[in-house]
């Protein structure tokens, strides 16, 4: 498995009604210094559809401005879908809405 569907498939795992942010998917993927590594591989999604790269956003809750896949106000639609509400400053309230899974350990890369 590549780096790339490693971190594919972790992002894969957020559940509707959550967001990760980018450091806490590089952590995950064994890699914690690779936070825009991981914005890149997202832009590049070859699984758009089934990887919801929409529910990753900055760690402070912001979400992107090139989002590939329609751009800032697509991701921002989808997110809202998913019952997603955003503050007044544009911003989601990561205390409520990050994904927080039970065993980081299983997700590192090998």
């Amino acid at each position: 498995m590549t780096y790339y569907e490693k971190v594919y498939k972790i992002v894969s795992l957020i559940p509707k009604g959550k967001v990760a942010t980018y450091g806490q998917i590089a952590k995950l993927s064994g890699f914690p210094k690779r936070s825009r590594v991981i914005g890149y591989a997202l832009h590049k999604n070859p699984y758009y559809g089934e990887v919801p790269c929409h529910r990753v956003v900055n760690r402070n809750g912001e979400i992107s401005y090139s989002f590939a896949f329609g751009g800032e106000m697509e991701q921002r639609r989808l997110l809202e879908q998913e019952g997603i509400v955003f503050e007044e400053n544009g911003k989601i309230k990561l205390e409520k809405y990050l994904w927080n899974p039970e065993n980081l350990s299983e997700f590192k890369y090998e």
